[in-house]
């Protein structure tokens, strides 16, 4: 079958996606668009043969969808996922899930009335071929025990409207949702500590920031946030373990001799970094939702997870650097939990 997908929200990322699934995943078909500028709306579904809509509501009851994807303004996303739970419809949502713990709780809570998994959250890293070899060799144990992991998220430049709290939630969150992966463990604290400012940044924002996190099992993270590193969008991430680690590669760039220098092209944004996990995420997104299996990606109480740390991390930034404990509910049975 092909799976008939609505889309809310036509802005930048809105488009990207539909694209994706327009010109890149087989099975899918963009059948309905609505945005709050509905001239933008309108443009958009021409293009690809949809449907344009009023509203989320009315996108979501429509019975030409089968599946919801949304990618609006972020205080939206709580109450177009739960229409969509509620209509017993699949659903992606870009992250963040909702912007309060409590719009997640009340998702998380939604979606087990409903017995069974319908929300998937986009945090595309675990579609990443690299990372998910760091996976394999970590879950394989041939690193041994995890202990340490070093991280760092640097962006060439952010805009004026970026500000301190943004770190945290809108940056660090797809390292937070990684690792919680990767690791297979549950952070448990948080730190935010701020060394000295670089001069290219706009004067409301701290940066860089180091977060600190450690996790049930002990494991100690720390993460450098650095947005105005000016040479280039980079991803580092190397996990410690008692017998060896391992480092997630950088992307594959030809290497130039030239004038007496040896160097590779340092990208510049994370569209062209995480492409292919863009893609990939999506894929097996749409197959499973055509096959009516089980979703396996990020769910809703991934979703919740990231929020209740950025959370912490953020209270840690705004009160200098205090160690914050993370104040997260027992992981219900529907998420592999025990509650």
């Amino acid at each position: 079958m092909t799976v008939r997908v609505g889309v809310i929200g036509a802005g930048m990322i809105g488009q990207d996606h539909i694209r994706r699934l327009t010109e890149v995943v087989t099975g899918a078909r963009v059948t309905a668009v609505t945005d709050i500028d509905r001239a933008r709306a309108a443009g958009v579904a021409a293009r690809v043969g949809a449907t344009a809509l009023p509203t989320g509501a009315d996108l979501t009851a429509s019975p030409e969808v089968d599946a919801v994807l949304v990618t609006s303004w972020g205080p939206t996303h709580a109450e177009h996922v739960l229409n969509a739970i509620a209509a017993g419809k699949p659903v992606f949502c870009e992250k963040p899930l909702a912007t309060t713990a409590e719009d997640c709780l009340n998702i998380v809570e939604a979606e087990r009335a409903h017995g069974r998994r319908l929300v998937q959250v986009g945090f595309m890293r675990r579609f990443d071929a690299g990372y998910r070899q760091m996976k394999e060799v970590i879950a394989a144990g041939s690193i041994g025990a995890p202990l340490i992991v070093h991280c760092a998220h640097r962006n060439p430049t952010v805009p004026e409207s970026y500000h301190s709290a943004m770190a945290a939630q809108d940056t660090a969150v797809h390292e937070i949702d990684t690792l919680r992966w990767l690791l297979d463990d549950e952070i448990v604290s948080a730190q935010v500590i701020t060394p000295r400012a670089t001069s290219k940044r706009f004067a409301h924002l701290k940066d860089p920031q180091l977060l600190y996190f450690e996790t049930a099992n002990g494991v100690r993270i720390d993460l450098e946030v650095f947005v105005n590193c000016q040479y280039g969008y980079d991803i580092q991430c190397e996990t410690v373990g008692e017998e060896g680690q391992v480092r997630l590669p950088d992307p594959a760039a030809v290497g130039v001799r030239t004038a007496g220098r040896h160097g590779t092209a340092v990208l510049q944004d994370w569209k062209a970094r995480f492409a292919d996990a863009f893609d990939t995420e999506f894929r097996e997104w749409i197959a499973s939702v055509e096959s009516g299996a089980e979703l396996t990606g990020p769910s809703a109480w991934d979703g919740y997870a990231a929020t209740v740390i950025t959370n912490a991390a953020v209270k840690s930034l705004e009160s200098d650097g205090t160690v914050v404990t993370v104040d997260m509910k027992p992981r219900p049975t529907l998420y592999g939990g025990t509650a």
